[in-house]
């Protein structure tokens, strides 16, 4: 019953072609009715176009549908209701899937301010940019950071840094830099971090920044404070002793004469000889240990730049065994490898990352000596964001929590003999292979030292 509107309107049309098309071949018998003849032909082809016309309207109304969803055109609106139910059903149907391609649309723009909101109010500076340079969006903290009012592309940077439009452009996801920024009146550190992603069948860089110079600056003031302690403690556990020794000498050797400016020299008995010896020996010491300490940290600031090679882990942990064998033996330590491929290679240098093996190697061992089954274990993979690890762990006594976080400190130490140089030197190794070492530990269960490369 839903055509039936339809059907009666063609098959009213169709009679009506027929009738017109019988009286239109018995006009053209007779040579008396040319002009009605004409005039019933015109009839014919009216009627036979509208209803064409007529049928294919459907499709004209389904192909004007699809043009206004291609050209996100949803004022549209369909409605015709001379066709029957059928047609009114198809129009009402076209009516409600353009009403929910609008709602749509108001939700995603919605989404889009209120996204945008976001970013415009966070205090991270945010920028976007395809790999040419040309910049698609950016929030008002990168104007504050950067001092800049707009940028369309980012080789306009170079206005405030020549190198950074290409320190940007060269960025990769994950990566991260450090930069600094010299203005008229301020000097700014910036940490920018670079994620990626693809919109449109364009690839986009997103890159952070932010301002960390107030962090730096307490950091560098703490990390200050910290090393001037550390270099009082010890030069004063080194020089109080030889001015109290150098008091003591001087009142064994001179006499004091208030009532003459110059200086006697005692006659010395064998005790006070003996005093003064003890005492010149133990200045020497002390002496010598301050001289130790000074080259202790002229080489924690002298670690030479890496020459990298490319060479397998198990070199690192069967050089570093071989001169620590002996040490393990005598205290019973079991001291195992494992890698994850057997075949791991590693891009480093071989003589500084021996170093590091060999520190971490002899911390272990004195972590677990004394213990009734001391074991050690170097176990050595590859992460899931493709990046080598290498962890030394250990079943010792830990590493108590109020001093987890200065283990790395220079000159910080727990053990009753040690330079204390022996962690940051690792550490700052570490760094100059754009690796980290972190730690975890437990006490009573054990400690693992962690490198990343």
């Amino acid at each position: 019953m839903v055509f039936k509107k339809f059907r009666i309107w063609v098959t009213v049309r169709i009679l009506l072609i027929t009738v017109n098309l019988v009286v239109l071949i018995l006009l053209m018998q007779s040579s008396q009715h040319q002009i009605t003849s004409f005039i019933a032909g015109v009839i014919l082809i009216t009627q036979i176009y509208s209803l064409i016309y007529f049928v294919e309207r459907t499709n004209r109304k389904l192909s004007h549908f699809l043009e206004s969803i291609r050209h996100s055109d949803f004022s549209t609106s369909f409605s015709d209701r001379a066709l029957g139910g059928s047609f009114e059903g198809l129009n009402r149907a076209f009516n409600e899937v353009i009403t929910e391609f609008r709602k749509n649309r108001a939700e995603k723009e919605e989404h889009y301010n209120y996204l945008l909101t976001v970013v415009q109010h966070v205090n991270i500076g945010i920028l976007a940019f395809k790999k040419d340079g040309k910049v698609d969006i950016f929030n008002n903290a990168t104007k504050r950071i950067l001092k800049i009012n707009n940028i369309q592309y980012i080789q306009e940077l170079s206005n405030i840094k020549p190198e950074l439009p290409e320190l940007l452009l060269g960025m990769k996801a994950g990566d991260r830099h450090l930069v600094k920024l010299a203005f008229e009146d301020d000097i700014m550190q910036l940490a920018i971090y670079a994620t990626e992603f693809r919109m449109r069948g364009e690839e986009f860089l997103l890159v952070s920044l932010q301002n960390i110079t107030s962090e730096l600056d307490e950091k560098e003031i703490e990390s200050w404070q910290n090393l001037i302690r550390v270099l009082t403690h010890e030069i004063m556990n080194s020089i109080t002793p030889i001015s109290s020794l150098a008091s003591t000498v001087e009142d064994i050797l001179f006499e004091d004469d208030p009532n003459s400016e110059s200086v006697h020299l005692k006659e010395l008995d064998d005790d006070e000889i003996q005093s003064v010896n003890e005492a010149l020996v133990t200045i020497r010491n002390r002496g010598h240990g301050l001289l130790t300490f000074v080259e202790n940290y002229r080489n924690l600031t002298r670690i030479p730049r890496p020459n990298f090679r490319y060479f397998a882990v198990s070199e690192l942990f069967d050089r570093a065994h071989v001169l620590l064998k002996p040490k393990m033996d005598a205290y019973g330590i079991t001291c195992a490898k494992r890698m994850f491929p057997n075949d791991l290679m590693i891009t480093a240098d071989p003589d500084l990352i021996d170093q590091v093996f060999i520190n971490l190697l002899l911390n272990a061992i004195d972590a677990v000596k004394g213990n009734g089954n001391p074991q050690i274990e170097v176990v050595a993979a590859i992460s899931s964001g493709d990046k080598i690890t290498i962890d030394f762990s250990d079943n010792g006594h830990g590493i108590k929590p109020d001093i987890l976080d200065k283990i790395f400190m220079p000159f910080f130490t727990s053990k009753k003999e040690g330079s204390g140089i022996g962690l940051s030197l690792s550490r700052q190794i570490m760094h100059l292979h754009k690796g980290s070492i972190s730690v975890k530990s437990k006490p009573g269960e054990g400690t693992i030292f962690r490198l990343n490369f």
